[in-house]
């Protein structure tokens, strides 16, 4: 939609009650409480497009697209899972389906199919169709995205009426074109765009294809135009039901004053561990505080001693904003590919992965590694606490029922030489089986000057691998002393045998991790 439209209609909705902008049309959102998910509202509407197939955030066929704030008067459209997210954090927003994306509300050429939905169509993308809507939302996120350029200019899928009409017929760059990897086209496309989304029938060959096939967008495609203007800023709302309440604080005092009222109250970000709560085992809470448009919690700086962290920035964000920060941290560049798919990184924070204390978590053991510390607020005031204090238990914490994580604090520099080892059955959607981060100093006489490695997965917490750190301080970086390190590091924790891994294989991916680490260091790899 065009951008003066977009503003009429936000201003439209700022009049009435809580409603959200779908497909260009503002629709009531009701009573929806803090327990209907955003994909149980949508079909509830009749835009039943999206589907619900696994209602935990791995196969994609829930995926929409929502507009998100890209710096000053710049709109992106970020692909999320509808079936995790509460409608009621949506109201004021704006959310495209892939109805919407074929049929624009109010423009010319209504009824015609999408650039994404037309490749799809034409190049055998679809079979049964099932998870198809999910696709296409998540390849036009990547189709609109505003970095997306095409290798060289000529290439197959780089068509100026963003239709593809240049590619070859089977959307494939010719024999000997080494201008994209096995993971992106020629057209700029990052296939790691569609990771969270899964398809058993049609196969992946001509999906593949459809996304290699696309141009750049028209210059007058109306989502285009879109990203010109301010993303809708967030609301503060109110929803009730009988099953509880959703309430978005207008900013971080009014959150905290509502914590503290009600400390067993239900906070929630991207909502990617307690949507699959209130799907799987139907869990419910009195009042659902939703947390993730806080301005307070949504910031990141950099000083001279530290990178301050909001714990409800998403993962793609903190992602973005270290990128275009200028401030590396290569520990944490090594993570965000391997923590679950983009889908789940466009809406999963920090301070949620924290916040449940889980001992599989991704990111605990690599913010241990960094020496990290978190900012706990409440309406008594802010304390600081190292990450490696804070785990207290199998759930547990430091953390007050009456607190939050408002920030996490990475402490500068950071070490220069970074892992993050996840041994998991897949290479990408998979919780780990162990999980291993290193942050390491080697003086010039290649001697460590300092190394702190955190582990995931072998404890009821994330922990400090402490006696093999203390095996490789002050010492000579080499194979012995590393080898006699590795069997402190076989200790660690008290690991166990279930579904995922046993205990034995654990252990032995424990010892060899660090093996592993030595050879990266010594051999030509760069973590530099």
């Amino acid at each position: 939609m065009e951008p003066r439209l977009a503003e009429s209609r936000t201003a439209e909705l700022r009049t009435a009650g809580p409603r959200v902008m779908v497909n260009g049309r503002p629709r009531e959102l009701g009573d929806v409480g803090g327990h209907v998910t955003l994909l149980e509202w949508l079909r509830g509407s009749g835009l039943t497009g999206c589907k619900e197939g696994c209602a935990e955030g791995e196969c994609g066929a829930c995926a929409v697209l929502v507009a998100r704030d890209d710096g000053p008067d710049r709109t992106r459209w970020v692909a999320i899972n509808a079936c995790l997210v509460p409608a009621a954090a949506f109201d004021e927003q704006e959310v495209v389906t892939a109805e919407g994306l074929g049929q624009p509300d109010g423009l010319q050429g209504a009824g015609q199919l999408h650039p994404v939905q037309r490749e799809m169509a034409e190049r055998g993308g679809s079979q049964c169709g099932y998870c198809t809507p999910g696709f296409i939302c998540s390849m036009a996120a990547e189709y609109y995205r505003p970095d997306r350029r095409p290798a060289v200019t000529g290439a197959p899928g780089y068509g100026p009426n963003g239709s593809g009409s240049s590619a070859t017929a089977n959307g494939e760059r010719p024999a000997g074109d080494a201008s994209a990897d096995d993971e992106h086209g020629p057209n700029g496309f990052d296939l790691h765009a569609m990771s969270g989304n899964l398809c058993r029938c049609t196969g992946y060959r001509p999906i593949r294809d459809a996304a290699y096939a696309l141009g750049q967008p028209a210059a007058d495609d109306p989502f285009l135009a879109r990203l010109a203007a301010p993303a809708p800023a967030p609301a503060a709302t109110t929803s009730s039901n009988t099953q509880g309440r959703y309430v978005r604080p207008a900013d971080l005092a009014e959150a905290l004053a509502l914590l503290a009222a009600e400390p067993d109250a239900q906070l929630v970000a991207g909502s990617t561990d307690w949507g699959v709560e209130l799907n799987i085992r139907h869990t419910r809470a009195a009042l659902t505080i939703g947390i993730d448009r806080i301005a307070e919690l949504c910031e990141l700086t950099a000083g001279r001693d530290s990178i301050d962290i909001g714990a409800a920035l998403s993962l793609t964000e903190i992602e973005t904003r270290l990128a275009g920060s200028g401030f590396q941290v290569p520990l944490l560049s090594q993570v965000f590919p391997q923590f679950a798919s983009r889908l789940i990184r466009n809406g999963a924070t920090l301070g949620g992965n924290l916040g449940t204390a889980s001992p599989i978590g991704d990111t605990p053991p690599a913010l241990l590694a960094l020496d990290a510390a978190l900012v706990l607020a409440s309406s008594r005031g802010e304390r600081e606490v190292r990450l490696a204090e804070y785990f207290t238990g199998y759930r547990q914490s430091l953390k007050r029922p009456d607190e939050l994580i408002k920030t996490i604090r990475i402490p500068l520099p950071v070490a220069p030489v970074t892992a993050f080892h996840k041994i998991a059955k897949r290479r990408f959607d998979d919780i780990s089986g162990v999980a291993v981060a290193y942050a390491l100093r080697l003086g010039p006489d290649r001697s460590v000057e300092s190394i702190f490695i955190g582990l995931g997965g072998v404890a009821a917490t994330p922990i400090r691998a402490l006696a093999a750190e203390q095996a490789l301080a002050g010492r000579p970086w080499t194979r012995e002393v590393v080898a006699a390190a590795a069997e402190e590091m076989a200790q660690a924790g008290t690991p166990m045998s279930d579904h995922r891994a046993s205990r034995a294989y654990r252990i032995a991916m424990l010892r060899n991790s660090l093996l592993k680490f030595f050879t990266e260091t010594t051999e030509g790899a760069s973590h530099e």
